[in-house]
């Protein structure tokens, strides 16, 4: 048995392919493909220092690693590294090579605090703590049914407000990014984020491969943006699915309101129009991410009729 790491090929598609299959595997609540693994490495800015990086054992590609600086936020310094690993491949050493290796990376690139989430199991956090990471936050995985849970009826919405998606702003999605900075920058979360520069939203959210225009909800008060709930899917059509690929997930990968608007239920309407638009176009399941702290999101998911499906917790190791 030889283990060894390195860097993915964006080019080769068997690459792109096993690195897409070991997330799923590892991590099946969190939409991956092939074009989105290549957009990260490809799309992310370059002041990230991304790299995705491969665990192979005798030429079977067995673990990933997305290593990354966060580099939009006012505290220099910090990076992350996200370790994941064929469920049937652990304990062989390629967790720690991966490791090893992504923290040798952001080091050299002036990381002094690294952060990685962990799936919320004992051997996944005993692992974490043996490599000198202490445990900080927790977030949750959620999934609804959307083919046998009744969702809440759509309503109209009040004088002054309508429902719009993603699609209608294509031309323009300036507004869009001056609602997404707002609201990702009041996410609860250990690394403070500020979206600044347009150019690179364009490029790593806005032409992002999963995101879904048409199923994307935005609620526009007064002519203008005021909240939203972001669709990813993978791209396949639910009716071309076999039955025996199992259920049709859509991602509703951030769901967000204003500061001015805040109150208003306006969250509540945006996803709802999403949930019944990916409902009506085929999809049968949805799953959300929900950061522990989040009580007003968590009540909202709740209300849907969303249960946690899984945990994770964001450990972190401070070098100096």
């Amino acid at each position: 048995m030889t283990v060894i790491v390195r860097d993915l090929r964006p080019d080769v598609r068997t690459d792109v392919e096993a690195f897409a299959r070991v997330r799923r595997l590892a991590l099946p609540f969190m939409l991956a493909t092939p074009e989105s693994v290549v957009h990260h490495l490809t799309r992310t800015h370059p002041d990230a220092r991304f790299r995705s990086l491969v665990a192979e054992e005798d030429g079977e590609v067995v673990g990933t690693a997305q290593v990354s600086l966060a580099h939009d936020s006012p505290e220099p310094g910090q990076g992350s590294l996200n370790v994941y690993v064929h469920p049937e491949r652990t304990r062989r050493g390629a967790g720690s090579l991966l490791v090893r290796a992504a923290e040798e990376h952001l080091v050299a690139h002036g990381a002094t605090k690294l952060y990685s989430w962990v799936l919320d199991e004992p051997a996944n956090r005993a692992f974490a703590e043996g490599h000198g990471y202490g445990a900080s936050r927790s977030a949750h995985f959620l999934r609804l049914d959307l083919a046998h849970r009744a969702l809440p009826p759509l309503q109209d919405p009040p004088p002054g407000v309508e429902v719009r998606t993603a699609a209608d702003y294509a031309d323009d999605p300036r507004p869009m990014f001056a609602l997404d900075a707002e609201t990702t920058s009041d996410e609860p979360s250990d690394i403070e984020t500020e979206f600044t520069d347009y150019e690179a939203w364009i490029e790593e959210t806005w032409k992002h491969p999963l995101l879904d225009l048409g199923l994307t909800s935005v609620v526009v008060v007064d002519g203008r943006p005021a909240a939203f709930s972001v669709a990813y899917t993978d791209g396949t059509l639910p009716h071309s699915r076999t039955r025996s690929s199992g259920g049709t997930p859509i991602s509703t990968a951030m769901t967000g309101t204003a500061r001015a608007f805040r109150g208003r239920g306006l969250a509540k309407l945006a996803k709802n129009a999403c949930l019944h638009r990916a409902r009506a176009a085929g999809y049968t399941e949805a799953f959300t991410g929900n950061d522990a702290g989040n009580g007003p999101m968590l009540a909202i998911n709740k209300w849907f009729g969303y249960e946690i499906c899984a945990t994770e917790v964001r450990h972190v190791r401070e070098l100096v």
